[in-house]
């Protein structure tokens, strides 16, 4: 099956009036291509799915190890520009023991928290304060793809 739909990517010629396609270019017409293919229903949609998450794993890791080959400096070609970061700083707060013994208390409180949402009844903290039921936010729906 990825050779079946590694063929129709070939196939499908690119829109573009550029030897080398845009990044926009290149999110519209993947978006298209699987529009068209999806509604043509000749595949199924979790069989061309789960091929497709296999090639997107497969170009990453190609792409990963040709990066890692790369020199570390500032270089443009075919329409690609790479540039050198350096690693974020990261400050270590643990070392403080004030920070550490603020971020304790957090984390204590959040248990309480998170007690008190469950609880049918009214919680009190170690000081005799109502701790009270705070609103919880949910993140958006997804599906989680595991092979």
């Amino acid at each position: 099956m990825s050779k079946q739909l590694f063929e129709l990517m070939a196939e499908k010629e690119i829109q573009t009036s550029n030897f080398l396609p845009t990044k926009k270019e290149i999110e519209n017409n993947g978006r298209l291509f699987a529009k068209q293919i999806l509604s043509h229903g000749e595949i199924d949609k979790y069989e061309l799915f789960s091929q497709a998450e296999r090639l997107a794993t497969a170009t990453a890791n190609i792409r990963d190890e040709i990066k890692s080959h790369l020199p570390k400096e500032k270089h443009s070609f075919f329409g690609i520009e790479v540039s050198p970061v350096n690693g974020r700083t990261m400050i270590q707060f643990h070392e403080d023991h004030i920070w550490s013994e603020l971020k304790e208390k957090m984390q204590q409180r959040e248990e309480l928290l998170k007690v008190a949402l469950k609880s049918d009844e009214s919680i009190y903290d170690s000081e005799g304060v109502e701790v009270p039921k705070i609103s919880v936010k949910y993140a958006s729906d997804s599906l989680q793809v595991k092979y």
